[in-house]
């Protein structure tokens, strides 16, 4: 008997510990306390010791079977521990326009006994760094001078190539944010009216970002139109991704939204470490998500102009539409609205 009163009691206990507020307050700190090694993990992971896998290389001067036997090229790889995919190119000129294409991230101009190595930093500051530095200590090994020259440099202002990584990384932020305080101060707000609202504060928020950054610190010159409006399509995608998971899975929004937008997308962005130096799984995945297209569509746009491709933004463009496609489906889910904020209040 004293025992059932017992377990009994224990389980009044829990039950009400389950409806108290001690009880998300609970998960909540074991929940982040988990997220605080995730995200130190994950930008750890990507970050710490960016390694080379795959460098596309453009070739001029030689047939590619001797190109790829070349010494340089495999003294290069050896001392990289990474493979060097070369592109034979005809002329110098079609070279050139692969690295404006983004296909390829250096032109090595081989001829007997010299070589030349012309990195395009704003291809990927880490990536021409690296082999920078490399190329002259191979080329002296083997005997063979290296001339080594920066063909597109990053701007004065952001020599790292780390503020574009930046501004996209507080659209990415502040877009899903935003839209976390929508729901807190304008819970009232409609579906039609809450995606209003969210391209609203994209499109402001976007233009604020660019001026800040472009017209008050000047440490970028930026097409300003371009990147403003790449800026307010990534707030406006973050914004939505939250508000789609926000319908799906109500008050824990914020923990898939931080795991695909902060966790995995902004350290496979390849903002802070180009792609080819990152692990090979993250720098296939990051293309794939938002913060990711951000950052490519504003390089491009900086440092590429009339060599724009679509697919950032059709990247973009299909989160965002999809993320507004289940809000809107599954609207009855969300718990925002007037009908249902004025249920909920006593005698309305």
């Amino acid at each position: 008997m004293g025992d059932h009163a017992g377990d009994t009691t224990a389980g009044a206990r829990l039950r009400a510990f389950r409806h108290s507020p001690f009880f998300p307050a609970t998960v909540l700190v074991l929940i982040l306390a988990c997220a605080a090694g995730l995200f130190a993990g994950s930008y750890t992971y990507a970050m710490a010791n960016p390694t080379p896998h795959r460098i596309p290389i453009a070739v001029t001067g030689v047939p590619p079977s001797e190109a790829t036997h070349d010494r340089f090229v495999q003294g290069m790889e050896h001392a990289l521990h990474a493979e060097l995919r070369l592109r034979h190119y005809a002329t110098y000129a079609a070279a050139r326009d692969a690295v404006a294409e983004q296909r390829v991230y250096a032109v090595l101009r081989s001829r007997p006994g010299s070589a030349g190595l012309d990195v395009s930093g704003a291809s990927g500051a880490t990536v021409a760094q690296l082999l920078a530095e490399t190329a002259p200590r191979v080329g002296q090994a083997i005997g063979r001078p290296v001339a080594v020259r920066d063909i597109n440099p990053m701007q004065s202002g952001d020599p790292r190539g780390l503020a574009l990584f930046y501004i996209s990384l507080a659209a990415v932020i502040v877009g899903f944010v935003g839209a976390i305080q929508l729901g807190v101060h304008a819970r009232e707000l409609e579906p039609g009216e809450r995606i209003a609202f969210t391209a609203g504060y994209a499109l402001l928020g976007g233009f604020t970002i660019a001026a800040v950054v472009d017209w008050g610190l000047g440490a970028l010159r930026l097409p300003f139109v371009e990147s403003w409006l790449i800026l307010a399509l990534t707030m406006f995608t973050s914004g939505m991704v939250f508000t789609a998971f926000n319908t799906l899975v109500g008050r824990w929004a914020i923990l898939p939204t931080w795991g695909v937008m902060v966790l995995l997308g902004n350290p496979s962005s390849g903002g802070a470490v180009s792609w080819p130096l990152l692990p090979s799984l993250l720098g296939s995945v990051g293309r794939w998500l938002p913060p990711g297209a951000s950052v490519n569509a504003q390089h491009t746009a900086v440092y590429f102009r009339g060599h724009q491709h679509a697919f950032p933004f059709v990247v973009l463009a299909v989160w965002a539409g999809v993320s507004a496609v289940v809000f809107w489906s599954w609207r009855h889910r969300h718990p925002g609205g007037r009908e249902k904020q004025q249920a909920a209040v006593p005698g309305a």
